[in-house]
């Protein structure tokens, strides 16, 4: 490989070591990228080189709305604000704070440019948490909305080693938007090899201890030429929207890297929540929609009643689903409120993005698909020995991206010889479809029955009075487990004994009876990450 451009060699130092990273494959013809590589330059620079510059990139509702070439120029600017300014060289870590606004679009790819690695957090995150992962990251530099600024400057109290910054949407001279006005719209971005860490992302904590993956430029764009032109298959034409952060990999990805691979624009709203989604569906013409399984239960009646599918007469013509297992159930409701499939897919803050889905016409209720092209994956026992078909076990999956946690001993738990554990149980089909059973600490042992918590969901979702639902195991004297849900109910229905009754009779008719709730607890709400992933270590707790 190249010699790399970090001056800053904290993250290089840090990686863990050879052994104990997986195999990566490169097959595609796609995947042999050159030694130096920028992910900005490919992504951005190009688009506007090759005379896209006039299209549309990325808009909110609000504002602003930017051309490839107004990016780039901001982008720029930002850049050596970045290197003049604040004194940044390549392979230190910048921290990026805001809500989904191009204004985050336009920092994360100027700390690309710079050379740096983006940190991005959620914007949920405290002062506590910040201070986590600016001690984790040993992040110097900071790029934050000024609406953010209160918790962020909380940390740096006591993380004084982020030394530098700078705030947008500030309105004083010391603003972002200030110190761009002074700069070049022109900037040279540094050389960096593919092989250069330029992303530090954090898991979203379901598990509630969250890790650093570190992803090199060579990462980012494999995510673009794996999943989008195989799987999704969209064009420049498009618009893109959705809900999840880009401070989440599935964001970054859905929303930023894959609608700019191929000069399609994105859509980015602060707050996305079902009835501002569907707003903005309608406004801005998205043809592509990226969200969770659980948004789109709750938007299909009113996305029936709008007609914003192009098979009603609107304008949305592609669904992806991720984030967490999408229900049969959830795909059967969205097709017949849209006539669109959805095309589900499972992908790792890990992996940076999905690695097994299926598109439209081979979607499978109840599967989440094959490996798409650049990956591999099986169904290994316990003694890391591939299963027949048919077989429950745990996913293992190799490709152009694999796990390198920042200096975390849980390393070698999620990589073994050369495969990456995702922590899923799942079985595949005589077909090559991977079929989804839990994660493997969710599946609950009862008198000697293994019962996948996701199956008893589907069957309490079955239930017109059930919104949503969460399915654990409990200890259980005589049992050693037994199944509880929490459960959400629909306006009016109420939770009440005769309630439970109804739901476990419900569910015994619709699977093997063993396997049925005999703890019902009725919740207003459950417990989920800031990306929608429902926190089952908090139902535990």
């Amino acid at each position: 490989m190249a010699r790399s451009a970090h001056i800053d060699s904290f993250a290089r130092d840090h990686l863990p070591p050879p052994e104990q990273q997986p195999e990566f494959i490169f097959e595609l013809p796609e995947l042999q990228f050159p030694d130096t590589l920028n992910c900005a330059t490919e992504l951005l620079d190009r688009q506007v080189g090759a005379g896209l510059g006039e299209r549309p990139c990325v808009s909110a509702p609000g504002g602003p709305s930017w051309t490839y070439a107004e990016l780039l120029s901001e982008s720029n600017r930002i850049a050596h604000v970045l290197v003049a300014h604040m004194g940044l060289v390549p392979g230190n870590r910048v921290l990026l704070r805001s809500a989904n606004k191009p204004m985050l679009v336009a920092c994360w790819f100027a700390v690309m440019k710079a050379g740096g690695i983006a940190v991005a957090t959620m914007p949920l995150l405290r002062a506590k948490e910040l201070v986590q992962t600016i001690e984790k990251g040993a992040v110097t530099h900071a790029l934050c909305d000024h609406a953010l600024r209160a918790d962020l400057e909380a940390a740096v109290r006591q993380a004084p080693r982020l030394a530098q910054a700078v705030y947008f949407g500030d309105p004083s001279g010391a603003g972002l938007e200030a110190l761009m006005a002074t700069q070049p719209a022109h900037f040279d971005n540094v050389e960096t090899a593919a092989d250069d860490t330029c992303l530090l992302a954090f898991t979203s904590g379901t598990t509630g201890q969250p890790k650093a993956t570190m992803h090199f430029h060579r990462d980012v764009m494999a995510s673009c030429v794996c999943f989008p032109p195989h799987v999704l298959r969209a064009t420049g034409a498009d618009v893109f929207i959705g809900s999840p952060p880009l401070a989440f990999t599935f964001g970054l990805g859905g929303l930023t890297l894959f609608p700019m691979s191929v000069g399609a624009s994105s859509v980015l709203i602060e707050k996305a929540s079902p009835p501002e989604l569907l707003d903005a569906i309608e406004r801005f013409g998205a043809t592509v929609l990226i969200t969770a399984p659980t948004s789109y239960r709750a938007m299909a009646k009113a996305a029936r009643e709008r007609k914003i599918s192009a098979v009603h007469g609107g304008s949305l013509r592609k669904c992806v689903s991720a984030g967490e297992a999408l229900p049969a159930a959830t795909r059967a409701l969205w097709f017949e409120a849209t006539g669109i499939e959805l095309i589900d897919g499972i992908g790792a803050t890990e992996m940076l993005h999905i690695f097994i889905s299926a598109d439209e016409a081979n979607a499978r209720p109840g599967a989440t698909g094959r490996a798409i092209p650049g990956y591999r994956a099986c169904v290994m026992d316990a003694a890391g020995q591939p299963v027949p078909a048919g077989t429950v076990g745990r996913l293992a999956v190799k490709g152009p991206t694999g796990c390198r946690y920042l200096d975390d001993a849980r390393q070698t738990s999620y990589v073994s010889g050369g495969w990456n554990y995702t922590g899923d149980a799942y079985l595949m089909d005589a077909d090559g479809f991977f079929v989804y059973q839990s994660r493997t600490d969710d599946m609950i042992v009862s008198a000697g029955y293994n019962i996948g918590a996701p199956e008893v969901e589907e069957a309490l979702l079955g239930h017109p009075a059930v919104a949503e639902c969460a399915v654990i195991g409990v200890a259980d004297e005589e049992r050693g487990q037994i199944v509880k849900a929490f459960v959400v109910l629909r306006t009016p229905h109420v939770g009440s004994d005769t309630m439970k009754r109804e739901l476990q009779d419900f569910v015994k008719a619709a699977i093997a009876p063993y396997k049925y709730p005999r703890a019902i607890d009725f919740r207003a709400a459950l417990p989920r990450t800031e990306t929608g992933k429902l926190q089952r270590f908090r139902l535990r707790d």
